[in-house]
């Protein structure tokens, strides 16, 4: 399957400068559940640019 990864990005919300896989999303999934978290797309804008990628925050973010 060929990536997608100049579409995506327009999309793509994470706001780590640093980050490998922006507009990957494949690989970012992969990273991030691979690390017991969640990508920063999975969040509202001012928790993502918190960085935490945890279950939990995603659920406080979310208010579940």
């Amino acid at each position: 399957m060929e990536c997608k990864k100049k579409e995506n990005i327009k999309f793509c919300s994470c706001s780590y400068g640093g980050c490998d896989n922006k507009g990957i999303c494949c690989q970012c999934i992969q990273y991030h559940l691979a690390s017991k978290q969640l990508p920063g797309c999975c969040f509202p804008p001012e928790t993502e640019k918190t960085y935490d990628r945890s279950f939990r925050a995603f659920a406080r973010a979310w208010k579940l």
